[in-house]
């Protein structure tokens, strides 16, 4: 389940990122999917906008579409690429006898 903190602590993530490279990662369906170098250009309310480095093309992006993992962001933090959001962290769940 998504909280708002959640969509709040993300959004000033990349406010504080505007500016640097990333790498958005993402499925076309089918078994199709991109990864593409781009920079990250405004932050609003709602969305992000990121302009793709190949095609000189800006796209929008949803806050809540990283934090369903619909797209996955790197962030370039001068020597290598993080994830914006780390890995998902399985939880097994233990029997519990009564």
């Amino acid at each position: 389940m998504i909280c708002r903190s959640d969509i709040t602590n993300l959004k000033t993530d990349i406010v504080e990122k505007v500016g640097q490279k990333i790498i958005v990662k993402g499925s076309l369906g089918r078994s199709r999917a991109f990864e593409k170098e781009a920079t990250i250009e405004k932050a609003y309310p709602n969305i992000f906008v990121v302009k793709y480095e190949e095609n000189d093309r800006n796209v929008t992006y949803s806050y809540t579409d990283i934090l369903t993992r619909t797209v996955e962001v790197e962030v370039f933090d001068g020597d290598s690429y993080s994830p914006l959001i780390p890995p998902p962290v399985e939880n097994k769940r233990k029997k519990v006898e009564v």
